[in-house]
């Protein structure tokens, strides 16, 4: 089969790579579409030290089942499927909690860090656990399907905390999991939404989404902005949806006495500065949020019935072949204006 092999550094090759072979509890899905993550961009240029070559990348993914091991009875060839990107044992006292995502042998699709090596869906077919899988309804298309793993992400990160009815939530960053939080958090019950970026038609996206009020925070005080949204207050819960000590800040400024900041970005990896004082003053909460945990029927639905659009972040559609070109496009100094892309093997 055909497959993107990340060779070295920054460099992706297509080769010539052997059929996967199910295992007695696996299935092999043909791939129909597999997004590009920025943590693959980060893999792919050595920086997150998580994609070790030689790796199939690639764990945002939809598609068909071929075949299947001789323990799988409630999946066939022809089903429509997109899986978790987790590998989760299903037996740690995680798991059996139903925290899939914090399972002790907890393995990630297309990653490779310095103690496991597991192929991704930057390929024609996969071999991945049955327990992973879940049934596509079938009107979803497989593009669209493919974005499940992002907006689970989002909802995971909504349901780390309560959203009130009538509440008003700031969501730090804009970007393509920012704008899925925002539309989450409308679904959830929210009635204000602050959107904060650097980026105007980022921005605008994110008022047609949901968001109830934008504020470019290059061009002025956007925790001052907040709380004159708020009559002083400050919002009730603010997502920091970057990584950053600058935007952590904002978002806790952003907080009314005794609100929640749920952290979503993870894009450093040194340590940040953090605003002790102001936390305990105002008895705030942080929460930590990671990946999904058991999400991805919920998330499936609400893209499918429209409370989740996931079609204005698709920016191209493209073959596998061309997945070293996109690789270099998303990856130089302007590659921040494309959303999602999307690779058909």
């Amino acid at each position: 089969m055909k497959a993107l092999l990340l060779t070295a550094p920054s460099k992706l090759e297509l080769v010539d790579f052997p059929e996967p072979a199910p295992a007695a509890d696996e299935v092999v899905v043909q791939v129909h579409a597999c997004g590009i993550c920025g943590s693959d961009i980060h893999g792919w240029d050595g920086s997150s030290g998580r994609r070790n070559p030689p790796l199939i990348m690639g764990h945002e993914a939809s598609g068909e089942i071929v075949a299947t091991g001789p323990q799988v009875k409630k999946w066939r060839a022809g089903d429509r499927v997109t899986f978790d990107s987790t590998i989760y044992c299903g037996t740690c006292g995680f798991c059996r909690a139903g925290q899939v995502n914090l399972c002790e042998s907890r393995r990630v699709v297309g990653v490779s860090p310095a103690d496991y090596k597991q192929h991704g869906a930057f390929a024609e077919r996969l071999a991945i656990p049955e327990r992973i899988l879940y049934r596509l309804p079938d009107a979803l298309p497989y593009d669209q399907a493919a974005m499940v793993e992002p907006v689970s992400i989002a909802v995971h990160a909504v349901q780390r905390t309560k959203i009130a009815k009538d509440s008003t939530a700031v969501v730090v960053g804009s970007g393509m999991i920012g704008l899925l939080v925002i539309q989450v958090l409308r679904w959830a019950g929210a009635k204000n939404v602050i959107a904060v970026d650097l980026a105007d038609n980022r921005l605008a996206l994110a008022a047609k989404l949901g968001a109830t009020h934008t504020i470019n925070s290059g061009r002025g005080d956007a925790a001052a902005e907040i709380a004159r949204l708020t009559d002083g207050k400050g919002a009730d819960t603010a997502f920091e949806v970057v990584g950053f000590t600058p935007t952590l800040n904002l978002a806790l400024a952003s907080l009314r006495r005794g609100g929640t900041c749920v952290i979503v970005g993870n894009l450093s990896p040194k340590t940040q500065d953090f605003p002790l004082q102001a936390v305990v003053t105002k008895e705030l909460t942080i929460t930590g949020t990671c990946g999904s945990a058991g999400e991805y029927p919920l998330c499936l639905d609400l893209i499918a019935q429209g409370h989740v659009n996931v079609k204005p972040m698709i920016e191209a559609v493209a073959p596998l072949a061309d997945g070293a070109g996109w690789f270099d496009k998303l990856s130089a100094k302007d590659g921040g204006k494309y959303m999602k892309v999307i690779l058909r093997p």
